[in-house]
C-alpha cells in the first residue's frame, strides 16, 4: 500500500497534467526510500524500479504494460494484471496472506545497496545507453522547454556549482 504522502504527490502531478511516467516516478521514489530506511531490500536497482512501477499501475496511474517483445512474457502479464487492477478489474483470486508474507520476507533478505547512489547511477547510465543519441537529444530539448525560464536558470546555476566542485 503506497504511503499517504506519495498518493498526495501523485494526485498533484495528475492535476498538473504531468505524464504517467512522472506520476509513476513518485512510487519508484517511495520504493527507493523504503529500501534506504531498511524496510526491505532489492536484488538490483531494476527490481526496485519494477516494484515501484507495479505499485503505480495498481494505484491507477495510466502506465500501459510493455508491448510484446520488450520484456519477458511473465513480466508483461504481471504488468497487465497490475494495470487492470488499477483500472477497476476484480482480482483473479483473493490475495494469499501466506504468499504476501513470504514475498515480504524474501525482500527483507535482499541487500540494500540496490538503492544506493552508485547502483542508481549505474542503472540510469545503462538505460540511457540503450537509447540513441537523437532520442537522448530530443528528451533534453523537451526538458529544456518544459522547465521554463526560471527552471533553466536554476539548472544552469546548479550545473555551474557542480562543475566548480569537480574542478576544485
Amino acid at each position: 500500500m503506497p504511503d499517504k504522502e506519495t498518493r498526495k504527490r501523485v494526485a498533484r502531478d495528475r492535476r498538473q497534467g504531468k505524464a504517467a511516467s512522472t506520476q509513476a516516478g513518485e512510487f519508484i521514489r517511495e520504493e527507493i526510500h523504503h529500501i534506504r530506511e531498511g524496510k526491505h531490500g532489492a536484488r538490483s536497482a531494476k527490481q526496485a524500479i519494477a516494484i515501484g512501477l507495479s505499485k503505480a499501475r495498481r494505484a491507477g496511474v495510466d502506465l500501459p504494460p510493455p508491448k510484446r517483445g520488450q520484456t519477458s512474457e511473465k513480466t508483461r502479464k504481471s504488468a497487465e494484471r497490475a494495470y487492470a487492477r488499477g483500472h477497476g478489474a476484480a482480482p483473479l483470486r483473493a490475495p494469499s496472506a501466506k504468499r504476501a508474507r513470504a514475498s515480504m520476507n524474501a525482500l527483507r533478505r535482499e541487500p540494500h545497496a540496490a538503492a544506493g547512489h552508485e547502483a542508481l547511477a549505474r542503472q540510469t547510465h545503462r538505460a540511457a545507453q540503450q537509447r540513441s543519441a537523437s532520442e537522448r537529444s530530443l528528451a533534453a530539448e523537451k526538458a529544456a522547454v518544459t522547465k521554463g525560464p526560471a527552471g533553466r536558470a536554476a539548472a544552469a546555476k546548479k550545473a555551474a556549482r557542480t562543475r566548480a566542485r569537480h574542478e576544485a
